[in-house]
């Protein structure tokens, strides 16, 4: 699903205009994004968890030539999904 697609679908459901659904969604980013900058937790009821985990520095090889790299520790974004979304995802992989 793009994101024009996510908009409509939204504003069809709440019944609500997509510039209204559109700033919604930016505002929703705006704020998961600043919270995982903080390392904080954000959890969605129902839906799942984003938050910020510390990948530790490890060395890496270039398949081209061969030579091995130091690639330095970094945070990444990780979404753990709730309990809902996984026994929906569960049902669905069942049914096939």
């Amino acid at each position: 699903m793009k994101n024009k697609e996510l908009i409509t679908e939204l504003a069809k459901r709440l019944e609500m205009k997509p510039a209204e659904i559109l700033e919604m969604l930016e505002g929703l980013g705006s704020v998961i994004s600043s919270r995982l900058v903080d390392s904080d937790t954000i959890n969605l009821q129902g839906f799942g968890q984003f938050e910020a985990k510390k990948k530790g520095e490890r060395v890496s090889v270039n398949p081209a030539n061969g030579k091995r790299y130091l690639v330095p520790p970094k945070l990444v974004p990780v979404f753990k999904p709730g309990t809902t979304v996984k026994g929906k995802l569960k049902d669905l992989s069942n049914n096939e």
